[in-house]
This record gives C-alpha cells, structure tokens and sequence, in this order.
C-alpha cells in the first residue's frame, strides 16, 4: 500500500512534510485539496482530519497523521535514512525551539485563514499583506539569531546535513519571496541555497506538485 499525502501544493506545512518524507526515501501518492475553494472543509477531508487542516498522512497501517511537525518526528522514529533530529538530547532541543519558531509563531498568524479573517474584518489588501511580511520579517530575524549564537562553519542550520530544521525553513522563505519580504538574512540564504541543490527539497517546491496551479 502506498502512502498518501493529503495536502496542498502550497501550503507550508505540507510542503514540510513532503520534504521529510522525500529525505526518507518514501514512495507516496498525492491528493490536493485547494485551500481557496474550501477543499478542506468538506465532509470527506474532515473525515481524515476533523481539524480541516492540511496536511494528512495515511500510512500502511491505515492511520491517518496530521501535525507536520509531529508527522516528520514520526517518520524519524520508524523510518530508515537520514536523521531529521539529532541525537544529542540538547541539539534535539535546539532544533525543535528552531522548527517551533516558524511552525509555532510565523506561520499560523500569517496563513491563509488569519489572512482572511483580517479581510473579513475590513483589512485592505494592502494592510493584509503588510501584516504577513511583518510577521514573517519578525521571526526569520528570531530564526537567524538562533543561528548566529550557535556552531559557525556548518553547511546547514545545525550540522553538516539538512534536517528537521530546514524542513521548516524552506517553505518559511518561500512564503517569504511570495509575499514580497526583503530578504535580508544572509545565513539563512546561504543554507537554502544548499538546500535547493538537494533533489528532495527539489521535488518538493510547490510548482513540481501534481496539483500545482
């Protein structure tokens, strides 16, 4: 039985998890439930995930997985491949208050249901947007300091090898270029850079997803 990703081309956190489940070498199938068209409201998708978010995860056993975060810690603690957390319990602690950042305080408050909820509450456009760059400036600053005060001369976040750390920060960046933020950070930068050249964070961009619009 395959595994099937439920989830959205653009939607971060299931960007998050195709990139761990493409470092872990898993072979899975994709449905799209596109976000502004209410897909994910509908009897069926609550059906998988009465929260009416995305992503979901249907593996083998039948289960069905939500939380991108806790899907990726999952596919680390049963699957074979690369390390998403490392194995030292204060570098793992590192890691996850870096993930946390973007999974738990950028990105929640600058998705596409805060976003129209501030529509709904007579934001302009403009105002909607500038709400969403500022959120996101405001924690990749927070991101590139936990950077600054630890370990210099790694390719990646934490270590030689991209893990839980950039499973979060790529797609951060990316919602980041599409909403026009300055992008200043230099470190940052450097590490997505590395990542781009990696095919599993390849396959994963948005515009190489079956659903993509």
């Amino acid at each position: 039985m395959t595994w099937t990703l439920h989830g959205f081309f653009r939607s971060s956190a299931s960007w998050r998890v195709r990139i761990a489940l493409n470092l872990k070498g898993v072979d899975y199938a994709q449905v799209g439930y596109p976000l502004r068209k209410q897909a994910h409201r509908s009897a069926d998708y609550l059906g998988l995930n009465p929260q009416g978010l995305v992503p979901a995860l249907a593996i083998d056993s039948g289960r069905i997985l939500t939380q991108s975060l806790a899907i990726c810690e999952y596919l680390d603690e049963t699957l074979a491949g690369p390390a998403l957390l490392p194995a030292d319990p204060l570098e793992r602690a590192r890691v996850r208050a870096f993930a946390q950042i973007i999974a738990c305080d950028i990105h929640p408050v600058q998705n596409l249901k805060v976003l129209n909820a501030l529509r709904t509450l007579g934001a302009t456009e403009d105002q909607v947007n500038a709400w969403a760059r500022d959120v996101i400036e405001s924690g990749l600053d927070a991101c590139e300091a936990a950077l600054a005060s630890g370990a210099q001369g790694l390719d990646f976040c934490f270590g030689n090898a991209p893990g839980l750390a950039e499973i979060c920060l790529i797609p951060q960046l990316g919602n980041a270029r599409r909403f026009g933020v300055d992008m200043r950070w230099r470190r940052l930068l450097e590490i997505d850079a590395r990542c781009a050249a990696l095919a599993p964070f390849n396959a994963a961009l948005p515009e190489n997803q079956p659903d993509a619009q």
